[in-house]
């Protein structure tokens, strides 16, 4: 009996994206995720030491925030023991500004602002996401803003060094781990600001490197942790104060379906004393 062997051909090998589409890739895939849900809650938790090495009572601290993310205005409650609850202050949570920063679902992605801006100033609403072109079958997907150094596989993920293109106080990621199946992301290494005012004196900003933790609720990455580390303002001067090194905690994430609209509208807070969130 003759068999007839017919050999199956070999899979064609899928070629690696170059560091730049990867970089690019990886963005895609986090944008694809927003813009955020219109309202979002957490607990915020900040700790940190003075320069005697002891807890700083009064920068260490928890609050509850509500937040609209059409407008990022929050509603805000410093939590104390028990059932103690702090003012109704409004506030918008942000990277890069003279506040704490937040909410967990800020664009990580997104440059620092080119100047500081108020509370009082309402930001332009975050656009859809629109996936990139397709030209020939391929999904165009460029990367203006970094160069990314090096990429390396460490255990399930993938950890990429990026640098600037230009705007280097602005765009903020110096390095990025995702998983290496999904890309979505894990970690990164970003800069930010610290701004110290108070005695007469103009405000100081120092810059700050933030390792950031992102994890996922309900299917959306958040910034569920930060360390911070302080460094030197623009002249070279060491910051010397307290919370050399800062720690934020994003905890009990949630995204309701709605809010009521006074949360957003501080004009009204001294009407809801005995109705307000704890």
């Amino acid at each position: 009996m003759l068999l007839a062997v017919v050999a199956t051909p070999a899979p064609e090998a899928t070629a690696s994206p170059t560091p730049q589409r990867l970089l690019g890739m990886i963005r895609a895939e986090y944008r694809s995720h927003r813009p955020p849900p219109p309202f979002e809650t957490y607990t915020l938790v900040r700790k940190q030491l003075a320069t005697n090495g002891y807890a700083d009572p009064v920068n260490s601290y928890t609050k509850h925030i509500w937040v609209r993310n059409s407008d990022r205005a929050a509603l805000t409650r410093l939590v104390f023991r028990d059932d103690a609850r702090g003012d109704l202050t409004f506030d918008r949570p942000a990277f890069n500004e003279a506040r704490d920063p937040g909410p967990p679902t800020a664009d990580v992605f997104e440059p620092a602002p080119s100047r500081p801006h108020p509370v009082s100033e309402v930001p332009t609403p975050e656009p859809n996401y629109t996936a990139p072109p397709l030209i020939g079958g391929v999904r165009t997907l460029l990367e203006f803003d970094y160069t990314v150094t090096s990429v390396e596989t460490v255990g399930d993920q993938l950890h990429l060094h990026v640098e600037p293109r230009r705007d280097i106080e602005r765009n903020r990621l110096r390095e990025i781990w995702c998983d290496k199946n999904t890309l979505e992301l894990r970690k990164l290494i970003a800069t930010d600001k610290l701004f110290v005012s108070g005695g007469g004196t103009a405000t100081q900003v120092y810059a700050v490197v933030f390792t950031i933790t992102i994890g996922n609720v309900q299917g959306l990455p958040v910034v569920t942790d930060l360390h911070g580390v302080v460094g030197k303002d623009s002249d070279g001067n060491q910051y010397t104060g307290d919370g050399q090194d800062v720690d934020f905690q994003f905890r009990d994430i949630t995204f309701p379906a709605s809010l009521p609209a006074w949360y957003f509208d501080p004009h009204t807070y001294a009407q809801h004393q005995n109705d307000a969130p704890s």
